[in-house]
């Protein structure tokens, strides 16, 4: 019953408290401030595994030092409600310390998904999301972690990392859930002020003129990425950082579309930094 959702903060408490439910144990891993895309793992862990576990932690380690850290945003007493009425059997909310405690000096590093896109203009981030994933399974001892596909590269990442190191824990990616108007889901649009709120709807109207034209027969990587150029060219609010069309496996930048294509993008819209991706074929 979620009645009985147990809140812990120690990793002492979460271990037992994890052992003590019922397996197979999902986990769906958070940053906090909660919005129906986190609800949304966590009613697909439920409906999958007799329990769920969920982890809010802000990761110092993957902010950059020019990122919003300290800015971003944080509601546990709101997450926790939500939590509840999603089914949520136990939540882990551990501390900068716990996680990192005086000496920390071990980091889990993925070589060659982790330089393009993302990996250009955030350096370390991706360190900072293995590190964190690592010791999430490590704790919490789940049998299925949930995890968006917004975040595209770091689900390409994470997934890398868990075969390669051998992770019991099998890595599930559920779909992006949108606003009525496109808009990706992200705990970073309540930076956005009505008018960049409008002109965020730039990045889903780029990847459906894009999938249209490939549904059109466009195979040239290349136009596609120029449909998604143009189309946020159009927002005076909108400053393209990258747009890519890639191999959905390796990432690789393509010429030509043959198989699975991943279509990503990242946008400032203001000062907000928004990202978004489709997957053709």
């Amino acid at each position: 019953m979620s009645s009985s959702m147990k809140v812990v903060t120690s990793l002492a408490e979460m271990r037992a408290a994890g052992k003590a439910l019922p397996g197979p144990l999902g986990l769906v891993p958070t940053m906090g401030f909660l919005h129906e895309g986190h609800l949304s793992l966590v009613r697909r862990a439920k409906a999958e595994c007799p329990s769920v576990a969920v982890s809010i932690f802000v990761n110092p380690t993957q902010f950059g030092p020019s990122e919003d850290l300290a800015r971003y945003p944080r509601d546990l007493p709101r997450d926790l409600a939500l939590l509840e009425s999603a089914g949520a059997d136990l939540v882990w909310t551990p501390s900068a310390e716990e996680m990192y405690p005086q000496g920390f000096q071990t980091w889990v590093q993925v070589d060659g998904l982790t330089l393009p896109l993302e990996g250009v203009v955030r350096p370390g981030h991706f360190r900072g999301v293995t590190t964190v994933v690592a010791k999430l399974f490590n704790a919490v001892g789940a049998d299925r972690a949930y995890f968006g596909q917004k975040d595209a590269q770091q689900v390409a990442v994470i997934r890398r990392m868990a075969a390669d190191l051998n992770f019991r824990c099998e890595v599930i990616v559920c779909p992006i859930v949108r606003e009525a108007d496109g808009l990706a889901m992200s705990s970073r649009n309540t930076y956005l002020n009505p008018e960049e709120r409008k002109a965020a709807t730039v990045l889903s109207r780029g990847w459906t003129a894009a999938q249209a034209a490939y549904q059109n027969g466009e195979r040239s990587a290349e136009a596609l990425r120029q449909i998604v150029t143009e189309t946020v060219a159009a927002e005076p609010l909108a400053r393209l950082q990258y747009v890519s069309c890639a191999d959905y496996e390796t990432l690789q930048e393509l010429e030509q579309l043959t198989g699975r294509t991943l279509l990503s993008m990242a946008v400032f819209v203001g000062k907000t930094r928004l990202i978004d991706n489709c997957i053709l074929g």
